[in-house]
């Protein structure tokens, strides 16, 4: 099906977080793809702090393209931004909110629950014809493929507010016309939060000569999509009728275990890995805090050490992990439901799309390109 089926005429859009991992890819396949009339990229970190790379930067130097700082946990500041002036958003889609690991609950709420409200009310008060909120698929811990009618058990605090928000959106029915995607994990090039630290840890036992250790098992779902998947989901509901008031699962082909990305991380750096087990996991749970912070310390001081020697003066990447993300906890999800609109561009991570990741870092020096060679 082509990914400009539906009504001809070019929407204006709204990007919202549109700087970060998500935000910039969908503006650069709105614009490359011909797809809109314009853009604004919504942000609080301006381009040009954040270590957009040359395709992006181009991308955000079109003329259909404006950016507009703003702080959207404030309401004013978000209503400023989603001002639309003499021309109506065709769409606006929320990729905003807090991504930083490590948080208190009450920043995750505020950065994500207070914003995202901030913004489906907003879009209610201006009747855009539709809001695609990316939401999260952390909504589910069992290992079997989880439909979008099961019922919620989120085990982030990040994945607790984006349920919280869901709840919300229905609350604004019939004044707002939603759309929520549910991704697996997305990755592909910007990431730095998602996979991103799974390939560092890669890189940080090549230097360090040493077999990468994880925990419990090779079984651990870790289900997957490709962010330009996750791109194409959010033009595609958004343009059909049909979809409004429904929530999709983006997911890809792979069932992508903890395994299987293992063996993609020990190709691209040739090491070895291995696994402690659920014994000793199950052990490790007990003071499951403590072993987070022994594992970072270990991963953040390599990684200090790796900057310094090849003079990586002010690379954003950072290889820790959250306690909640060392738990033995899936991500499951299927994905049948949005298949009958799409079919994934991206069937499954591979070496070379996860490579792709580290030679775009690489070829902004903020990766040691050493590392992969």
């Amino acid at each position: 099906m082509s990914d400009s089926a539906g009504d001809n005429s070019k929407p204006r859009v709204a990007v919202l977080g549109g700087c970060g991992f998500i935000g910039r890819n969908l503006v650069e396949y709105l614009i490359s793809n011909d797809l809109v009339s314009g853009v604004r990229v919504v942000d609080k970190t301006p381009p040009q702090l954040a270590f957009l790379n040359a395709t992006h930067s181009k991308v955000f130097e079109d003329p259909r393209v404006e950016y507009k700082s703003a702080n959207l946990i404030n309401p004013t500041s978000c209503a400023s931004a989603l001002d639309p002036g003499p021309h109506e958003w065709g769409l606006v889609v929320n990729c905003a909110g807090e991504t930083r690991v490590g948080q208190s609950e009450a920043v995750y709420s505020e950065g994500i629950y207070t914003l995202s409200c901030n913004v489906a009310k907003q879009c209610a008060a201006l009747k855009v014809p539709r809001l695609v909120e990316i939401s999260s698929g952390y909504m589910y811990s069992k290992d079997k493929p989880h439909k979008e009618s099961d019922a919620v058990n989120p085990w982030t605090v990040e994945a607790q507010m984006k349920a919280k928000v869901e709840q919300e959106l229905k609350k604004l029915e019939p004044d707002l016309n939603y759309t929520i995607l549910r991704p697996a994990i997305v990755y592909g090039v910007g990431d730095r939060r998602s996979l991103t630290p799974r390939l560092l840890y890669g890189g940080i036992y090549k230097h360090l000569g040493e077999t990468m250790k994880l925990l419990w098992t090779a079984e651990l779902k870790l289900n997957t999509v490709h962010v330009r998947d996750v791109c194409r989901a959010a033009w595609l509901v958004a343009r059909r009728a049909r979809c409004a008031g429904h929530t999709y699962h983006v997911v890809d082909d792979a069932n992508t275990t903890q395994g299987s990305l293992a063996e993609l991380v020990s190709e691209i750096f040739k090491i070895n890995h291995d696994y402690y087990g659920a014994a000793i996991s199950t052990l490790a749970k007990t003071d499951i805090t403590a072993v987070a912070e022994e594992a970072n310390d270990k991963h953040l001081t390599a990684w200090a050490d790796i900057c310094r020697q090849y003079q990586l003066l002010h690379s954003p990447l950072e290889p820790s992990a959250p306690v909640e993300l060392l738990l033995n906890k899936h991500v499951c999800l299927d994905g049948s439901k949005l298949k009958e609109i799409m079919s994934m561009d991206v069937p499954k991570p591979t070496a070379e799309n996860l490579l792709q990741v580290l030679e775009d870092y690489a070829s902004m020096n903020l990766f040691p390109k050493e590392l992969l060679l």
